[in-house]
C-alpha cells in the first residue's frame, strides 16, 4: 500500500499581492480535494513573502503577512532576509505573535542564546498513516545586519547538522526550507543525503520540475507569486521508504483565477495606504524628480544621507527617486511611494586618493543609463549621481575634486555617506575593498527623506 503526501509551496512573494487571491483559492481547492482522496497535504513559505515597498506590508510591519497566511491555511514558513534584516528588532519580534502556523529558523537566536519564542528549527509532523515528517527552516547568513538589529545568527550549515542529527532516528523524511539560494541548496543535497526534500527560495530560482541533487530532490517557485509548488511524495506504508519523488510548478497567470482577484489586490493597496496617511509636511510648491536630471529633491535627500550619518561627503544616485512630491499635504505613503527601497544608509572610512578614484569613477557617462536589478533597488536606471559636499571644478584644464571647498589630501581618511547597495555590487572596487563599513539600521532611505522634509516645511 501507498501513502501520499502533497506539500505545496510558495517563495519570495515580496508582497506582490496580485496574485495572491487565485494563490489562497487554489491551496484551498487542493487541500480539499486530497483530503478527500485520503491524503496528507501541508503548505509552507519558504520567506520573503514580506517586502515593505508594499503599504500593506509597511503600515502593519509584517503582520498582515502574517494574516495572509493563516488565511491561506499554511502549516509552516521560514524567514527571509526581507523580513529579518528590513525591520527593527521589536517589528520582527512581534509580527508572528499571532501566527496560526509554524514558524521554522533553525539560525536565528536572541543575544543572551535564547530562541524567540515564535520560532523553533523545526518540527515533526505525523501523518494520518503514521508517517514522521520532520521540516527544518533555515535562512540566509546576514549576521553582521542581524546583529546591528540585536539578532544572533548562527552559521546555517552548523545549525542544519545540528537539526539532522537531532532528527534522525526520530523521522521517516526530512524537509527542508531554505531561504539560502539555489547554489547552498545543492551542496546541502550532496552534505546530508538524510534530507529527502529541499524548498528552496532567496535566488528566485525556478525549478519547473524541480532537480535530483544525489537522493534529494530541489524545489523552487521563482518569485512575487508567478507560481506556486508543489511537490507530491509516495510513500510505502509499511517500511516508510519513499518511493517516488515529483515536483512541478503551477502558473498563476494560467490558473484558474479568484473571483475579484484584482480588487482584491487594489484593496490591499488602499488599506495599505490609509493606513499610511500620516502628515509629514506640507509643501509650498511641488518638488520635481527625474532620474537623469539632477532635482531639488534627489539634492535633499543626498544632504540628509550626509547628515545622518555624519559624513564629510555624500553621494546617491537620483534614480533611487521613482518620482516627485505635489505641493501641499506630503504623507508616509507619498514617500513610500517615489522611495520603496529596503536600502539603508551606509558609511565607509577612505583615503583621499580611494575617495578621489572613487569619485572619478561615478563621472563615467555610463552611470545615468546603466539598468540595475536586485540589491534592493525599486527603480529601473541608476541616473545621474547628486553630491553633498562634493565639488567639481576645472582649474587650469585640470579636474579638481574638493571636499566642502577644500582640495582632497590624498593621505587624510574621509567619512563617505553612500546608499548601501553600491557595497554589494560591482560598482566600486576601493568599496567592495573596503573593511570598515558601518550600515545605519534600521533606517532606510525614505525615513531619511521624511526626516529632512519634516525639518525644512515644519
Amino acid at each position: 500500500m501507498e501513502e501520499v503526501i502533497h506539500i505545496y509551496h510558495t517563495n519570495d512573494l515580496h508582497s506582490h499581492l496580485e496574485h495572491w487571491p487565485s494563490i489562497h483559492k487554489l491551496l484551498a481547492e487542493r487541500r480539499r480535494w486530497h483530503e478527500d482522496a485520503g491524503d496528507e497535504v501541508f503548505v509552507f513559505d519558504i520567506g520573503d513573502h514580506m517586502d515593505r515597498w508594499h503599504p500593506l506590508s509597511d503600515g502593519t510591519r509584517g503582520k498582515a503577512n502574517c494574516r495572509l497566511l493563516n488565511e491561506a491555511g499554511y502549516d509552516a514558513a521560514t524567514i527571509g532576509n526581507n523580513e529579518g534584516i528590513t525591520l527593527p528588532f521589536e517589528d520582527l519580534d512581534s509580527m508572528y505573535l499571532e501566527k496560526k502556523f509554524k514558524m521554522l529558523v533553525a539560525n536565528l537566536y536572541k543575544p543572551d542564546g535564547s530562541r524567540p519564542s515564535w520560532a523553533q528549527p523545526y518540527h515533526i509532523y505525523i501523518s494520518k498513516k503514521g508517517t514522521r515528517v520532520g521540516v527544518i527552516g533555515i535562512t540566509v547568513n546576514f549576521a553582521r545586519f542581524y546583529e546591528q538589529l540585536g539578532w544572533k545568527l548562527q552559521d546555517p550549515m552548523d545549525e542544519l547538522k545540528k537539526c539532522v542529527e537531532e532528527l534522525k532516528g526520530h523521522t521517516d523524511i526530512i524537509i527542508l526550507l531554505s531561504h539560502l539560494g539555489i547554489h547552498d541548496d545543492e551542496l546541502i543535497a550532496g552534505m546530508f543525503p538524510e534530507i529527502d526534500v529541499i524548498i528552496g527560495g532567496h535566488t528566485h530560482h525556478i525549478l519547473h520540475e524541480g532537480k535530483e541533487v544525489g537522493f534529494t530532490l530541489l524545489a523552487g517557485a521563482g518569485k512575487y507569486g508567478y507560481y506556486t509548488g508543489h511537490v507530491t511524495l509516495k510513500i510505502d506504508e509499511l517500511s516508510k521508504r519513499i518511493l517516488h519523488k515529483r515536483a512541478v510548478l503551477y502558473d498563476m497567470n494560467e490558473a484558474d483565477k479568484a473571483e475579484n482577484e484584482q480588487e482584491i489586490s487594489e484593496g490591499y493597496y488602499r488599506a495599505g495606504k490609509q493606513l499610511m496617511a500620516k502628515t509629514v509636511a506640507f509643501l509650498p510648491d511641488e518638488l520635481k524628480a527625474d532620474p537623469l536630471q539632477h532635482s531639488s529633491l534627489s539634492k535633499m535627500l543626498t544632504e540628509a544621507l550626509r547628515e545622518w550619518c555624519d559624513a564629510d561627503c555624500a553621494f546617491m544616485n537620483a534614480g533611487m527617486l521613482l518620482g516627485g512630491l505635489k505641493s501641499g499635504e506630503v504623507t508616509q505613503f507619498d514617500l513610500l511611494e517615489i522611495c520603496p527601497h529596503p536600502i539603508n544608509p551606509c558609511t565607509i572610512r577612505l583615503s583621499g586618493a580611494e575617495l578621489k578614484e572613487v569619485l572619478l569613477q561615478i563621472r563615467d557617462e555610463k552611470w545615468p543609463h546603466m539598468q540595475i536589478k536586485g540589491l534592493g533597488f525599486r527603480g529601473t536606471v541608476m541616473g545621474v549621481m547628486e553630491y553633498a559636499g562634493i565639488e567639481f571644478e576645472m582649474k587650469s584644464n585640470i579636474q579638481q575634486i574638493l571636499l566642502n571647498g577644500m582640495p582632497i589630501d590624498s593621505k587624510k581618511h574621509y567619512v563617505l555617506a553612500i546608499p548601501d547597495m553600491f557595497t554589494f555590487g560591482r560598482f566600486f572596487p576601493e568599496i567592495q575593498r573596503a573593511e570598515n563599513k558601518e550600515y545605519w539600521l534600521p533606517e532606510f532611505l525614505r525615513n531619511l527623506l521624511e526626516w529632512k522634509i519634516s525639518s525644512i516645511y515644519k
